[in-house]
């Protein structure tokens, strides 16, 4: 959904052979998969529902191969999403997307989410290898994800308080922020994403 082609630039110009596709053969057949995202968290699962698509990326992600969500690509791994009424999503994680909701202490800030902002990593979060600690992306979103394993969190990002905004567990990463639209630390995150191995 949306930003397929900027995806796919982007892991070129860091060295990978993209394939856009919805042809499970294809994904059976790729060394690592991508899930971009823009848009509708309903109309997303529907498009996936549509292609023949759930079982395929469950499958593969099953098989300890290397997966990247990627905003929301992020929120669709997860149980549900609050998005026009609750929603199923993958299940491949256990939690749920909510929307931001600030009280009046934090009314300035606006929905959806949108700019710059600092991904803070912990230690041991292997797309943000020899990256500042303090890392800018760029984000644009009204919901974020609630995992109920804290564990899998990778980085968190202040707005309004601190959200998830990017998790690792195991073969599966997945980003809130947009590393296409991220120039240089966005393309590093990608670079560390093709160094997993496969």
């Amino acid at each position: 959904m949306g930003n397929l082609k900027s995806v796919a630039k982007a892991f070129e110009a860091v060295g990978a052979d993209v394939r856009i596709t919805r042809d499970p053969k294809v994904l059976q057949d790729a060394e690592r998969i991508v899930l971009p995202g823009v848009g509708a968290f309903t109309e997303c699962m529907a498009n996936l529902q549509r292609y023949s698509l759930i079982d395929p990326i469950k499958n593969q992600i099953k098989t300890g191969k290397p997966f990247l969500g990627i905003c929301l690509g992020l929120q669709l791994l997860f149980d549900e999403s609050d998005e026009f009424g609750p929603t199923p999503g993958l299940g491949i994680l256990k939690g749920r997307v909510k929307k931001f909701n600030f009280s009046d202490d934090f009314k300035n800030l606006k929905i959806p989410h949108m700019g710059w902002n600092e991904a803070k990593p912990k230690d041991t979060a292997t797309l943000f290898k020899n990256l500042p600690e303090s890392a800018n992306f760029y984000f644009v979103h009204s919901f974020y994800a609630v995992p109920n394993n804290a564990a899998i969190v990778a980085t968190t990002t202040d707005y309004g308080f601190n959200f998830c905004s990017s998790i690792e567990s195991n073969n599966l990463f997945a980003c809130q922020f947009h590393p296409e639209k991220s120039q240089k630390n966005g393309l590093h995150v990608l670079k560390n994403f093709l160094a997993v191995p496969s």
